[in-house]
């Protein structure tokens, strides 16, 4: 739907060629954009539909009668079960930092939702078989778990945005919830209004970073410089990976294509990781509810972690 609408606008209204950089990238753009907001929308709806059903009161009781590895195991479970790119979790993220959950056992959420899902797993195993999707899910799991409990020792609490902490903390009287389900839905378009409004600027440039990354660097061009063998092959596909958003299923193809011009399997690795888990929109959208200190601790654990698990499978292999 979302390609098809890309289509029209950019190929069949403006003209331009898939061929073009200028194409690639605008077609990219609209692409991204209208998918993007599209799942915001409505993954901010249903939470917020979900958090006019469940208190967030009875969320933070929940969670606090767990023992952290069971909150944990919850959190990563839920990710790796929800297929959704890394700036659509933002706002599961964000009804999870106002619920009063631990910050360390949401970032083991925000790792993992990306990173792993079903549906890519599928898709992995039919295009680059099932030893590497064992592979990469396995890391994303890993990466998932120690990535969230190492952010968990820094106390990332104290750099939450004031106005999530006041929530978090009670210090902010939330109104009586309509419990009618006219309330319901009126609570839910208020939450889509409220979120989209702080963080659709982000949005758009992080979008259009990417869209100039993918239309003018080419695939064949990030495979040539990545298949040197040399040991820093690894950190720059982490690095190349930061603006070049997708999902774990839409990165699948890019890493096919590198694997078969000999990208080494942990270099290839740590691309789809990092372009999965560590995008820059994600990290622009991340900014309104975090601040500089926990938005920097948090890329460099995880650029961190790709780096070591590309250079680990790198030797395995």
């Amino acid at each position: 739907m979302f390609e098809s609408l890309a289509n029209l606008i950019v190929y069949n209204g403006l003209k331009l060629s898939p061929e073009t950089p200028v194409g690639a990238s605008l077609h990219f753009f609209v692409m991204d954009v209208t998918k993007i907001f599209f799942m915001l929308v409505i993954i901010i709806y249903v939470m917020g539909l979900l958090r006019a059903m469940i208190s967030p009161e009875r969320v933070r009781e929940y969670i606090r009668n767990r023992p952290d590895w069971q909150a944990r195991g919850m959190a990563v479970s839920l990710g790796a079960m929800t297929p959704f790119c890394s700036c659509s979790s933002v706002p599961l993220f964000i009804g999870f930092v106002e619920a009063g959950i631990p910050l360390g056992v949401t970032f083991s959420f925000l790792i993992a939702s990306p990173m792993i899902n079903e549906v890519a797993a599928v898709i992995l195993i039919g295009v680059l078989g099932w030893k590497l999707a064992l592979l990469y899910i396995v890391a994303g799991l890993v990466v998932a778990w120690f990535g969230g409990l190492i952010m968990q020792r820094f106390k990332p609490e104290r750099w939450v945005e004031d106005y999530v902490w006041k929530i978090q903390m009670g210090e902010v009287a939330l109104p009586e919830q309509d419990k009618s389900l006219k309330g319901r839905h009126q609570y839910a378009v208020a939450e889509v209004k409220e979120i989209v409004g702080r963080i659709w600027k982000w949005v758009f440039i992080g979008i259009g970073i990417g869209a100039l990354f993918h239309g003018f660097i080419p695939e064949a061009w990030v495979a040539e410089h990545l298949a040197s063998g040399n040991w820093y092959d690894v950190p720059t596909a982490v690095v190349v990976g930061v603006p070049l958003y997708s999902n774990a299923t839409g990165i699948i193809p890019v890493a096919e294509a590198m694997l078969t011009k000999g990208v080494a399997v942990g270099t290839t690795l740590a691309l789809m990781m990092s372009v999965a888990a560590l995008s820059l929109p994600e990290m622009l959208i991340l900014r309104k509810v975090i601040k500089w200190q926990a938005l920097a601790l948090f890329a460099a654990v995880l650029a961190t972690a790709f780096v070591l698990v590309g250079w680990v499978f790198n030797l395995i292999a």
